[in-house]
């Protein structure tokens, strides 16, 4: 066939490489385009955001529909002339739903744009889902207009970290991404990805781990995983207060709340030895069932049925962290939020443990949310990774 693709060393480098494949193709196709553009929704990961912002395109993320999916209308809406691709999520990281692949890939065939499926969580996971006879939307090659796919092999392949595959429905998309150069005093330079040398290590241990599985082993694995996540939803779902967010068809969801404050449960999760990751617009806690997680299902469910009611009881830590969070809302609506940010970010660092790495950190992902200028958390964000990785 005509398809065609590379390795990467992640799902970010993937991603990286189809949004540069959709600039150097709308430059070629388009010589008029000045900023090319990419439509995509909210929920699509922030590794596009990087790759806009090293390769000079413009992001327009529209809002996703009730059901967590890409709103394709208000794609629609949101294409232009500078229009150079679509993108949508199979799944969506933060909640796990798919988007509607087939209607955005329709769209972009009938305005002649591209279109990239971000699978870099599903790739590997979904088409067994499906052979399994779990309801799954296409999201491949097989719907007309999809023109490249990112998959990660370290995820639901299994493969040590290092491993992802950016594919292109044809060679000649493809070609956009590689570089040359032909005028240097050391020799001719090309290269395929964003990398010169690598290491061979990921390469074959993917290879390893795939070739050792193969398609049974894969289908068991996703079989056992799949009854995993089942149990758990249906265990999320029977506590009071608590839901699964949309309809997500395979093992990565997000637990909601319109009760309680899933930060405060969050917290104390984290006390019983359990890292769930926080996430905003709405508030919910992430879940990524995994092979790894087939035994502990209902000692998780547990302690979360647990967690729920020690977050609902009264003590003077949660009231202080209610009083600090009600405080800095206050202050964002008559302080100048550059202000606001530094007291944010200073108060923010009173939650964390010995060693920085906080246990609880509710207070903190409460008072991030009265910041008044996301930029202003932008600086804060940066300050914190520099500090990290001082010598």
């Amino acid at each position: 066939g005509t398809a065609a693709g590379n390795m990467t060393t992640g799902g970010t480098e993937s991603i990286l490489m189809a949004m540069l494949t959709a600039r150097e193709w709308g430059r070629a196709t388009r010589p008029k385009i000045k900023q090319p553009e990419v439509v995509l929704p909210s929920s699509a990961h922030p590794a596009f955001d990087k790759a806009a912002h090293y390769f000079g395109l413009k992001l327009v993320r529209v809002p996703v529909g009730d059901d967590l999916r890409a709103d394709v209308a208000a794609m629609r809406r949101a294409v232009n002339m500078d229009t150079v691709l679509l993108v949508g999520s199979a799944p969506s990281y933060p909640h796990g739903v798919v988007d509607p692949i087939a209607d955005i890939a329709a769209l972009a065939q009938e305005r002649k744009l591209l279109c990239h499926v971000d699978a870099c969580v599903g790739g590997m996971m979904l088409p067994f889902v499906r052979t399994l006879g779990y309801p799954v939307p296409d999201f491949d090659f097989t719907v007309p207009g999809v023109t490249s796919i990112s998959v990660d092999l370290h995820k639901y392949g299994y493969a040590a970290k290092g491993a992802s595959v950016i594919l292109y429905r044809d060679k000649t998309l493809r070609r956009y991404q590689l570089f040359a150069t032909t005028d240097w005093a050391g020799g001719i330079y090309a290269s395929p990805t964003m990398t010169g040398t690598r290491p061979g290590g990921a390469i074959a241990a993917a290879w390893a781990i795939m070739n050792y599985l193969g398609e049974r082993g894969y289908l068991q694995i996703a079989a056992e995983v799949m009854r995993t996540t089942v149990r758990l939803r249906d265990g999320v779902n029977a506590i009071d207060g608590l839901r699964i967010l949309g309809n997500p068809p395979m093992s990565v969801m997000a637990i909601a709340s319109d009760r309680d404050n899933v930060y405060e449960i969050g917290d104390e999760m984290s006390v019983r030895g359990w890292q769930l990751d926080r996430q905003q617009f709405p508030p919910t806690l992430h879940l990524t069932v995994n092979y790894a997680h087939t035994a502990v299902a209902d000692a998780f469910l547990m302690d979360l049925a647990q967690s729920v009611i020690a977050a609902r009881q009264p003590s003077l830590r949660r009231s202080g962290n209610e009083a600090a969070v009600k405080a800095a809302r206050g202050a964002a609506k008559v302080l100048p939020g550059r202000l606001v940010s530094g007291l944010t970010g200073r108060a923010s660092a009173l939650f964390g443990g010995d060693d920085g790495l906080p246990q609880r950190s509710a207070a903190m992902y409460g008072m991030m949310g009265t910041l008044p200028n996301r930029g202003d958390l932008h600086e804060l964000v940066l300050d914190l990774l520099s500090s990290f990785t001082e010598s």
